[in-house]
């Protein structure tokens, strides 16, 4: 992202992404993964050296300890929104961040040259 030297062109990029982070969807702050395993059947293909099965679940933080939670097979399509979700709201808070310390950084420069001083 490039980043104008003018504070108010920086304003202005700072608008629009603040009109961006609008949700409207649940937001989800997890990993996504697949995974196979055995079942506890033992009449099973799985133990008799067939295909193991395949699972779906969600790794995320809670309470400073990982948790792993499974994902039922229709609700995938929507857990994956919702995680790409969280990551353009995370871009977006980013690239403010980035634009709202340009901000700071020009004010100096900025308002010495409105009054006339190099």
């Amino acid at each position: 992202m490039r980043i104008p030297e003018h504070p108010t062109l920086i304003r202005r990029m700072i608008a629009s992404r603040l009109k961006k982070v609008t949700v409207d969807s649940p937001i989800l702050a997890a990993s996504f993964s697949s995974y196979s395993h055995r079942c506890s059947r033992p009449e099973c293909r799985c133990h008799r050296g067939g295909a193991l099965h395949t699972a779906q679940q969600l790794t995320c933080k809670e309470d400073g300890k990982t948790r792993s939670v499974y994902v039922p097979q229709d609700l995938i399509p929507e857990v994956r929104a919702w995680i790409a979700q969280h990551r353009r709201l995370k871009q977006l808070l980013k690239e403010i961040h980035q634009l709202t310390l340009a901000l700071v950084q020009t004010h100096v420069r900025h308002s010495r040259q409105k009054a006339g001083r190099p």
